[in-house]
This record gives structure tokens, C-alpha cells and sequence, in this order.
């Protein structure tokens, strides 16, 4: 997996760590925007 997170990150032009930050953070602006579908508010 860690050659995958490198070949990836290589592609997009950013670090290891830089690859799993943005990982990261697209995971939880995904589940963020699936628990508002569900609710007429939003929640932070």
C-alpha cells in the first residue's frame, strides 16, 4: 500500500505525508456531506 500512496503522490506532485493529509481530509468532507443529507441542518 505504501508503494501505491508513493506512485500516487508522485503523480500528483506532493509529499507522502502530503498524499494522506489530503486523503484524509477528502474522507471527511465526504462523510460530512452524507450525514447533511440526511438532516434538514447542517452540522459542524
Amino acid at each position: 500500500m505504501l508503494k501505491e500512496l508513493e506512485m500516487w503522490a508522485q503523480q500528483d506532485f506532493r509529499s507522502v505525508n502530503g498524499q494522506i493529509e489530503y486523503l484524509l481530509s477528502e474522507a471527511i468532507k465526504k462523510q460530512k456531506r452524507s450525514k447533511n443529507k440526511g438532516t434538514s441542518s447542517e452540522m459542524d
